[in-house]
């Protein structure tokens, strides 16, 4: 007799307690971007059984590492921060990279001036070749002066803007990126020159 009661007690409260199970709207936004069909591909073969043998391995670690590499290229052309290589990530990096492409430098013009540089030490005339030995002497001091003073601004506006945070590398970093001229960055500028840093 109790334990009929109990049990119609307890039936009533099993029922009242259902989860409610909401759906996403089909229509509303994910807020990720939807990968592509390779990608998916890639990933569903990786996790869906164990690999048979080495070969098997060896396949599915390629496989994994061009879809790695391919997102990275991606990262490096869009600035896409998930995907970046370690070097290019963090918030002190991309402060460093927009600092960087904000301003002309020197160093960004090594390239075409050396060509220039060389065509001119070719040529029979004592006074182009003269010539040549003075620009070089000139763009040599200018690069020198320019880096040094972009690091000194630099270092002091990271350790204003992060002051909590490990700055270490973050020199060599501007410096290295104002070496390359400006079209073949990456990951590529996000800003345009005379704009400031974000």
């Amino acid at each position: 007799m109790f334990r009929s009661r109990s049990k119609e007690d307890q039936a009533p409260a099993a029922t009242q307690v259902e989860p409610e199970v909401s759906e996403r709207d089909p229509q509303a936004p994910k807020g990720r971007p939807t990968p592509k069909r390779k990608e998916s591909e890639a990933l569903r073969r990786a996790v869906a059984k164990p690999p048979a043998n080495r070969k098997e391995a060896a396949k599915r670690a390629r496989e994994t590492r061009r879809v790695a590499l391919a997102k990275q290229r991606e990262a490096l052309l869009s600035g896409d921060e998930r995907h970046l290589p370690v070097r290019d990530r963090g918030e002190v990096r991309r402060f460093t990279r927009d600092f960087v492409d904000g301003k002309w430098h020197m160093a960004e013009f090594f390239l075409p001036v050396a060509v220039a540089i060389l065509v001119l030490s070719m040529l029979p005339s004592l006074a182009a070749r003269n010539l040549a030995l003075l620009l070089w002497l000139f763009v040599i001091v200018m690069i020198v002066f320019d880096s040094v003073l972009t690091a000194r601004r630099l270092k002091k506006t990271l350790r204003a803007r992060f002051p909590g945070e490990s700055l270490k590398g973050a020199t060599a970093y501007a410096l290295m990126r104002t070496l390359q001229m400006r079209r073949m960055r990456l990951p590529r500028p996000q800003i345009k020159r005379g704009e400031p840093p974000r």
